[in-house]
């Protein structure tokens, strides 16, 4: 008999040990296969170069920028490309490259922080909805759905106006506090479907608490579809900001934004004859817009779950 039990345990601490080599290796190759896809992914790859070329280019801004962004040229006013304003200047007189290179700054810093705060926002209340179920589900899945029933612009336009006078902080507090329902539904349908899973049970049954297993054991096993939206988001954020820019409504003069650079384009004789003044903001929107996407792309499929085995 204790020879019997000797073995068993034996055996346990085998088992055990091959575990805990195994399961980390395991998650540690399907990374790197996931990292493996996405470099595969050649648009993926060209715009996470692009992305992190604009990105660089935002953080460099006072050593790329020839001039200050509000510094006026009395003498230049909507002034045609040349040496001395590569990009020409706008009607206020002031270097439209400078205002170019600084406006990536605000459009990266939106697209950035916002997606960063509803994200976090979205994962902790569809975390405790997709655990908890019942009649704590019920609430928040309603809750989800009446935020998602209202136009988003519209909602983002009323509650900038709310918040008082337009600003940047105002944008990304806006678009932080109204765009986690996506991602909340995102979370909820992983935890649903993990919750009863072994590893979470095993967890519960050794005595963890509800936050950490949530935290420990769930999150990190559906962060995946997570990440690929949140990459998503930041595109839709950068459009959101420069629509409410050019509106009036989001990052206002002499601040630049590559939304609020748009504006000089309402002209007939602007779009026209001086196109110097709207096709470089727009052609940096559509640039990172797309940048994103494919990266976006790239994440998907390198994190998709039926290519695990590939």
């Amino acid at each position: 008999m204790n020879d019997r039990v000797t073995d068993r345990l034996a055996r346990d601490r085998v088992a055990s040990r091959i575990t805990a080599e195994v399961v980390p290796s395991a998650a540690a190759s399907f990374w790197m296969l996931a990292l493996r896809r996405f470099l595969r992914h050649r648009l993926a790859v060209a715009g996470l170069l692009a992305f992190a070329a604009i990105g660089l280019t935002a953080v460099a801004a006072p050593f790329l920028a020839p001039h200050r962004p509000t510094t006026i040229d009395v003498a230049a006013f909507q002034s045609a490309p040349s040496p001395v304003h590569p990009l020409g200047t706008d009607s206020v007189g002031r270097d439209v490259l400078s205002r170019l290179i600084y406006a990536a700054r605000v459009s990266l810093t939106v697209g950035v922080l916002a997606v960063a705060m509803y994200v976090v926002i979205g994962t902790a209340v569809g975390a405790v909805a997709g655990y908890y179920g019942g009649a704590v589900d019920l609430t928040l899945s309603r809750l989800m759905d009446i935020m998602l029933s209202f136009p988003p612009l519209i909602i983002i336009l009323f509650a900038v106006s709310v918040f008082g006078r337009p600003s940047l902080w105002n944008v990304i507090i806006v678009l932080g506090l109204l765009g986690w329902p996506p991602v909340a539904r995102l979370v909820r349908g992983q935890i649903l479907s993990l919750r009863q899973q072994e590893f979470v049970l095993a967890g519960r049954a050794v005595g963890a608490k509800d936050g950490a297993v949530i935290v420990r054991h769930l999150l990190p096993n559906a962060m995946a579809p997570v990440l690929v939206a949140a990459t998503f988001g930041t595109a839709n954020a950068i459009l959101v900001e420069a629509a409410l820019s050019f509106l009036g409504m989001g990052v206002q003069p002499p601040t630049a934004s590559w939304g609020n650079m748009l504006t000089d384009a309402q002209s007939l004789t602007v779009l026209e004859r001086m196109p110097w003044l709207w096709v470089p903001p727009g052609f940096m929107i559509l640039i990172s817009v797309l940048a994103i996407n494919f990266v976006g792309d790239g994440l998907r499929d390198a994190l998709d779950p039926s290519l695990r085995l590939q």
